[in-house]
Formats: structure tokens, sequence, C-alpha cells
């Protein structure tokens, strides 16, 4: 970029680049974490909820570190919170999500800011920015695997997709400082790919606002139009063909009477049986968790899922869960939680459905609840998280000149 676009996109993230240099000369600041990624849309899913609760868990546990948050947006603009959107162009049919399309305005962006360490959510513009701009800066660079881009890949273009993209992946991050995957499926398929230093670290669940004290069964059996022995099963995401919605409604189908499914996010309109009831996109999580709440079951079918912060949101407000086996999800329940399926299709999620619903279900939502509260709040994430940050951030400050040379 020639130095006069460097000085007017400068000069359109201002407030951001002016907190960052108070916050690193301010008495006792610890480091500047800069999170930036493609995956932050209005209706976007877990990525989106990971990074604003980090935001949140930061700003009350640990104001001592600096925290930007680098996203597209409709223009070029920060606030002094450190939240900057980048211009980027809508995606066709893209549910709100836009692409990065400049890697050197992104990557002047990020070098701007001066951050202390980056953690990227992609390996797309924003990652390859954030590599650059951690090297240009001598700072350390976390790839955090939220996809696995080949096995999208294989799904929406065909099995012949599904080797290069996994060659593109692997080899993006190969060149991160550290890799943090959400779980055990996670890692495995990095380690596949020749990626070396990983850290395996689930994502957490606000266990306060996603309570069974906020269900309410009698008010959404009424707003829904249900009677009350209906058996109300939930899913809550992104109308994903990954997130295999066709099988969880035939599944529904299947069974009939008293079952339905709820797919909040997730219908987009689409015209289903009488089994399937439809509601959009709830950005409050107060009325999300409320409505989560309310229902009898969560129901989830992706079998190669990242992690599913839906089946933890599900479990912190009551429900007990049937899911896959694998993937990540499988790692999150067990008999004791829920019902995982032998397999994923309508058949298989069908007789585990049934199965679920042939056990005691009070029990099962105790269990779910509990488990949710001791092994998943936030705060073990981000500790954790925060804990390796520094560790990086230390060596980066021991040795600059192997940064830099």
């Amino acid at each position: 970029m020639s130095d006069a676009a460097v000085l007017r996109l400068a000069d359109k993230i201002r407030p951001a680049v002016l907190a960052a240099r108070v916050a690193r000369t301010a008495p006792g600041a610890g480091f500047h974490l800069l999170d930036t990624t493609m995956m932050y849309a209005p209706k976007s899913g877990g990525v989106k909820r990971y990074l604003l609760a980090k935001r949140a868990w930061l700003e009350k546990r640990r104001p001592d570190l600096r925290h930007s948050l680098v996203v597209p947006g409709a223009r070029t603009a920060a606030d002094a919170s450190g939240l900057v959107t980048v211009a980027a162009a809508r995606l066709p049919f893209g549910n709100g999500y836009r692409m990065p399309a400049s890697l050197a305005k992104w990557r002047t962006v990020l070098t701007l800011l001066r951050p202390d360490i980056i953690e990227a959510g992609d390996v797309f513009v924003p990652g390859h920015a954030a590599l650059e701009a951690g090297e240009a800066l001598g700072v350390p660079v976390v790839g955090f695997c939220h996809t696995d881009a080949a096995a999208l890949a294989a799904l929406h273009f065909g099995e012949w997709a599904e080797t290069p993209t996994f060659n593109f992946w692997a080899q993006a991050f190969q060149r991160f400082d550290h890799v943090v995957a959400p779980s055990r499926h996670m890692a495995a398929r990095l380690a596949e790919a020749g990626v070396e230093r990983v850290t395996i670290q689930q994502l957490g669940v606000d266990t306060e606002v996603f309570d069974p004290a906020k269900g309410d069964r009698a008010r959404l059996f009424r707003r829904l139009g249900l009677p009350w022995e209906t058996r109300l099963l939930v899913f809550a995401g992104r109308p994903a063909r990954e997130k295999n919605i066709e099988s969880m409604v035939a599944a529904v189908e299947k069974l009939g009477d008293p079952y339905r499914l709820l797919l909040v996010g997730a219908g987009e309109d689409a015209p289903y049986s009488r089994s399937v009831i439809c509601l959009d996109y709830e950005r409050d999580q107060n009325r999300l968790a409320g409505i989560i709440a309310s229902c009898d079951a969560c129901l989830h079918a992706n079998e190669n899922e990242i992690f599913g912060l839906v089946v933890l949101e599900a479990m912190a407000a009551g429900l007990p869960v049937v899911g896959a086996r694998t993937g990540g999800v499988g790692e999150l329940i067990d008999e004791t939680v829920g019902q995982p399926a032998e397999t994923v299709d309508a058949p298989g999620l069908a007789a585990a459905i049934e199965a679920l619903f042939a056990r005691d279900l009070a029990e099962l939502s105790k269990a779910a609840r509990l488990r949710a509260v001791t092994r998943h709040g936030w705060d073990a994430t981000f500790e954790n998280l925060t804990r390796l940050y520094g560790e990086l951030v230390g060596r980066s400050a021991e040795a600059p000149l192997a940064l830099t040379a």
C-alpha cells in the first residue's frame, strides 16, 4: 500500500490505535491481544460467541490486558473499545458474512494496532494477514482452528476438493507459532496435517445466562400452539449444510406425534412439515437461553462438528442431548447426559430420540446441567488461553533478535 493509503487507513482506525498506545504505556499494563477472523457476522454462530465471551471475560477478569478485535464490516472504522471493522463485500447467499479481499489492507490494520500477540480464527485473508503482521512486528501468532476446511470442501463441492483444500489448510496452520484446537477430534486432524505445536482447549458456556431457571415451558408452548404432551427437541444454529438439518427433520417426521423439532435460526423459511417449527435467529442470548431451557431435549446431527457450542448451551440450560458419537459433539456427551446416536441418518437419530425419552429425563437434565457447570465454564477456557498467550509473549520478549532477524 502507498504511504498515503496507509495514512488514510490509520485515520479510519485512529480511536483503536490511540487506545492501544495508551494501554501499552499505562503503569502495570499487561500485553495487547488482538483477535481477527472473517467468521463474524450479524447471524454468526460459535466463533462470534467465543470472541464476545472472551471480550467480556477479559474486561471483567483481566482489565490489565488490552484486547482488540478486527473483523469484516460494511466500512473501515473503529471505536475506543478496540473493535475494528475492515470494509469487505458481502458474500452472496452468505447469511451476512463478508469476504475480506485485500491482504495488504488487513495486514496494515493489524500492524498499525501494534499487538503483542495475535490470534487468527481462520486461514483466509485475516489469517494470512496475521501471519505477515506477526512477522513484521516480531510477535507470536496463534491460530485457533474453528473449522475443518477440507471436510467442508468435500461436503459442499465433492470429494475432489478435499485433498487440495487439506493441503492448503495444513500448510497455513504449520506456519503459526502455536495452534489451539477445541477438541481431540480437531487436534487429530491437525496432527494428520503435520501441525506439531497444538494445545487442546475446549470452549465454554455462560452458565448464568444458560440456566434451567430461564425456562418457561408453558409460555413457549402457548406461543408455538403446541399441546402439553408434545416432546419438543431444539436445535439453534446456522442453516449450513454441514449441520445436517435434513436428517434431524427426517428423524422427527419419521417419529411423528408427539415429537416436534424447533429450529432457531436454522430453518431459513424452508417448507417443512407440521413436525418442524422454525423461529428466526435470536441475537439476544437471554431470550435464546429461555427458548432452549423451555424445550425437552437438544438434537445435533453433525458427526464432524469441530466442537458444538450449542450442545454446551443446551446442557447448561438443563437439556439432555441427542447427538453423534463422533467429532466434537461425541466428546461432550455420553449416556450420562444424553443419548449418543449410532448413526446421524434419520433412522439412527430417530432410534436415539426414542431411547432418550424412554429414560428418566429429569435425572439426565440434572446431570447435563452439573456437567456444564463443573467442566465447561468460560473461566477455565480463558484462564488457560491467557496463560498460553502470556507464555508466548514472554518467549517473544526474551528473544527479540531471533524473532525479528
